[in-house]
């Protein structure tokens, strides 16, 4: 389980950094710190607009509100605060990049531990396969092409199944700003494993 990412308070001031820059959204907040964190962390809308909310209550922030959505922007408080604190802010830093090396090499284990349960999957539902067949002598009637053909058809239907409902996933999660690299390694080693098992079924 991965430490916590920010103590208490550092949140808040980081939040107040990322709007020193200029006026953002809540949502461009919670990208531009997942960002950071190199995908290895994304805060929930839950954490936080409440400390938005508690930073305006305390004047530090000012919220716009512009048709469906709130831009946040710093005061001349929420600037005098952010000054203030500049020692804690580089300490914070830091402690941040310290925070992202840990979190990537964990991610980076948990990867690999995961894609080699994957191939073995894999390789297990291939043998699988490959044993359950059975041989099926043609007979006067029957015609190997056609059956292949068949057996084609099938093959890219699955395919194109796949590729769509991955496809309308990826979509949805984008959507949400939350395709991270760990799905993308994933995508990519599952695809690779898979392709090598079925061409070891090929003639």
């Amino acid at each position: 389980m991965m430490a916590p990412v920010f103590a208490h308070g550092q949140l808040r001031l980081y939040l107040l950094s990322l709007l020193e820059s200029g006026p953002k959204h809540g949502y461009e907040l919670i990208t531009a710190l997942s960002d950071r964190f190199g995908g290895t962390y994304r805060p929930s809308p839950g954490t936080v607009y409440p400390r938005l909310a508690r930073l305006e209550e305390e004047g530090l922030v000012m919220r716009v509100d512009e048709e469906r959505k709130s831009t946040y922007a710093l005061t001349e408080a929420g600037y005098a605060e952010l000054e203030a604190r500049r020692g804690d802010l580089a300490h914070l830093e830091e402690g941040i990049a310290e925070s992202v090396r840990e979190r990537a090499a964990q991610v980076r284990d948990d990867v690999r531990g995961s894609m080699r349960g994957l191939r073995a999957d894999l390789a297990a539902a291939a043998q699988q396969a490959r044993a359950a067949a059975v041989p099926h002598a043609p007979g006067a009637t029957d015609d190997p092409r056609l059956a292949s053909h068949v057996r084609y058809q099938d093959a890219e239907a699955m395919i194109h199944r796949f590729r769509d409902e991955i496809r309308a996933d990826l979509r949805k999660a984008d959507a949400r700003g939350s395709v991270e690299q760990l799905t993308l390694d994933t995508l990519r080693t599952v695809l690779d494993s898979a392709l090598t098992a079925v061409r070891g079924t090929l003639r």
